[in-house]
């Protein structure tokens, strides 16, 4: 780790030609007694630098020295490859020192105006996975995770059920997901690939034994089809409905994505006016009427009986409540209320 820090230092006076100490460990992101190590090593190794003191003095390269060593090791590719997560999700991977070698590498690789505008979108532009008002789950097991992962390393899991129970699990890392501040692992045990919530894993105990990981394997492609699997089995209830063009065009926006692309599958050529029938799958009735309201007008309620009265029922509240020009309101309910 050090050699590739020594490198960024190196790689990042050789960009700038001068930088103070507290300069250095800013851009490095580590503490001026470090740069000062890193830069004796340096000299001891033979660079051509040294320190000019005052007001406006620094570290310094002789001019037009240059140094070949620009390559990023392994852990810094993967550290920009994942550089978008954000320095939250590479320091609980372990890939925090590398991201920052990394980017002073290919800041120095850069000429002048391209280096300025790479800085400017750093300050400009963040990327902050987790949602509002999510507390952050406490994964202390990532990083040893993470290392079994790289590794390709068989693990034993405490891991503690929805239920409280636990359990102990032989399992084989295949990946590591994070989905809006949440941590999850995808591993194999017995032969089935499944997902466990790292914030729940109790322990992890690395085996002497490796994997090999299945050929055919996608991480981004299992993930977005478990997440369609879970989305399905909560839809157990089905209903038909009549859609009109427009509806049967934004129904992901009432239903989900997984929900409309399935009734859009299996819809009915349309009619002479445009409208399908369609079979939609979801949580219960009392889900359908809250989506199938957001069609308005858009929707006829084919089967069951009692989804199609209980849609009726409250578009005509809605209509009542809202059939009386505002003129003709003096006071709404709340005001009302307030005055008595």
């Amino acid at each position: 780790m050090r050699s590739s820090r020594l490198t960024a230092l190196l790689l990042h006076l050789q960009a700038v030609r001068r930088a103070t100490a507290p300069e250095l460990a800013a851009a490095l992101e580590v503490s001026v007694r470090t740069v000062r190590r890193d830069i004796a090593a340096l000299q001891d190794a033979g660079v051509p630098l040294w320190s000019e003191p005052g007001r406006h003095g620094g570290v310094r390269l002789t001019d037009g020295w240059r140094t070949d060593l620009d390559g990023l090791t392994g852990d810094e590719a993967a550290a920009l490859l994942l550089a978008g997560a954000g320095p939250q999700i590479l320091a609980g991977l372990g890939l925090a020192t590398a991201a920052v070698a990394a980017r002073t590498k290919v800041l120095a690789a850069l000429p002048p105006r391209p280096r300025v505008h790479a800085g400017q979108v750093h300050q400009r532009f963040l990327l902050d996975a987790p949602g509002w008002f999510a507390r952050e789950e406490a994964v202390p097991q990532l990083s040893a995770l993470a290392e079994a992962v790289w590794a390709a390393r068989r693990l034993d899991l405490g891991y503690a059920r929805r239920d409280g129970d636990s359990i102990t699990r032989r399992v084989d890392p295949l990946g590591l997901v994070c989905k809006a501040g949440t941590w999850y692992l995808v591993a194999r045990h017995r032969g089935r690939i499944l997902s466990y919530r790292v914030a729940r894993i109790v322990s992890v105990g690395p085996r002497a034994e490796t994997f090999d990981r299945p050929d055919d394997f996608d991480l981004a492609g299992w993930w977005r089809a478990a997440g369609d699997d879970f989305a399905r089995s909560l839809m157990r209830w089905t209903c038909r409905l009549r859609l009109s063009p427009e509806a049967f065009t934004t129904l992901h926006g009432a239903v989900g994505p997984v929900a409309a692309r399935d009734a859009r599958a299996n819809a009915s050529d349309p009619d002479a006016d445009g409208w399908r029938v369609v079979t939609l799958c979801t949580e219960g009735p009392d889900v359908a009427l809250g989506q199938l309201r957001a069609l308005g007008d858009g929707v006829e309620v084919l089967d069951p009986a009692d989804l199609r009265a209980a849609l009726a029922a409250s578009a005509r509240r809605t209509a009542e409540r809202n059939a009386a020009p505002l003129s003709d309101i003096k006071q709404c309910p709340a005001r009302q209320r307030h005055a008595g």
